[in-house]
């Protein structure tokens, strides 16, 4: 666990997160009620609001004046939100952050369409800012992120993933936003076009290692502390980085034994391939892993001008690999 707590990361940029709030409210409001006691409670339900604040903080290392980021930040948890009302549908998940997920309350489809609606709202809202460049990077975003989704479904099941595969995976579904985040704080900021790159970088190394860290905390975290079922990812037949490392350096039989795993799911298998996993040092090398992408993340950022935002993102990637949460 980090030294600071996301309060204390977030610190610099609690008046705009505030701001942020106030925004996604207002831009909540619909006259269909459903919607509203959805997005509600999907949106005030725990999250960290990460990618918001990365829009936030790499504004602010910019020197940005304005109240775009503000707006930008909400379209960006929006585009989070619509994401994790279809994930939970798609994954039959009934848990997240320690509360019952929506399709869990209010079902499926009203998941779906409520998703749906966020997607649309956020595009509303980006198209409100009035910028080609900030529309081109959170539409291309947003279709990557599906394409990320539907490669993850392809994957659900296969033992013959490998960790080339695994990782485009992550940097289509989760890194990608993150990577837009640190992106439209540098557009905000004026940045040249090397710098934008740079932040953007950032942002796609530390989702990564953000998501690495997930995934061993789905065989290593208190069910407390994350809010989710431990062996979720294999319940539903992911191949995550874990596993993919017991495969590839364990004993044939421990390989055979994830193999089947993966393969049929659900969690008849899962203190022994734990066992396994803990036996093979796959949580150390996922890690590590983690560890490699944080480094790049800070490496990305090394010649930003001194501040107490550039400061908040160097803490952000120490904390995405610490974390126990």
């Amino acid at each position: 666990m980090s030294a600071l707590s996301v309060k204390q990361l977030f610190a610099p940029i609690a008046a705009d997160m505030h701001a942020v709030d106030a925004v996604i409210r207002d831009r909540l409001y619909s006259d269909v009620v459903l919607i509203r006691q959805v997005a509600e409670y999907i949106i005030h339900s725990g999250g960290k609001r990460l990618r918001p604040a990365l829009v936030l903080f790499t504004a602010g290392a910019m020197g940005y004046q304005g109240t775009q980021h503000q707006e930008l930040a909400a379209v960006v948890e929006f585009i989070h939100t619509a994401t994790l009302l279809h994930d939970d549908v798609v994954d039959e998940s009934d848990l997240r952050r320690g509360s019952k997920t929506a399709n869990a309350i209010f079902g499926s489809a009203a998941s779906v369409l409520v998703g749906d609606f966020l997607y649309s709202r956020a595009f509303q809202m980006m198209v409100g800012v009035d910028d080609m460049r900030v529309m081109r990077v959170l539409a291309d975003a947003t279709n990557v992120i599906a394409e990320g989704e539907v490669l993850q479904l392809l994957n659900c099941h296969n033992a013959d993933v490998v960790i080339d595969d695994y990782l485009r995976v992550i940097r289509y579904k989760t890194a990608k936003l993150f990577e837009a985040a640190s992106r439209l704080g540098g557009i905000l900021g004026g940045a040249d076009e090397a710098l934008e790159n740079r932040l953007a970088a950032f942002g796609m190394h530390l989702g990564t290692a953000f998501q690495l860290i997930d995934d061993v905390l789905d065989y290593s975290a208190e069910e407390s502390a994350t809010g989710k079922h431990l062996g979720d990812d294999l319940a539903e037949g992911k191949p995550t980085l874990p596993l993919i490392h017991v495969m590839q350096h364990g004993s044939p039989a421990q390989a055979a034994l994830v193999r089947g795993a993966i393969e049929s799911g659900g969690r008849d298998d899962f203190a022994a391939v734990l066992a396994a996993i803990q036996h093979t040092g796959a949580l150390e090398e996922t890690r590590r892993y983690a560890q490699a992408e944080a480094s790049l993340a800070i490496a990305a950022i090394s010649d930003l001008p001194p501040s107490i935002f550039k400061d908040a993102l160097l803490e952000l990637s120490h904390f995405a690999v610490e974390r126990n949460h």
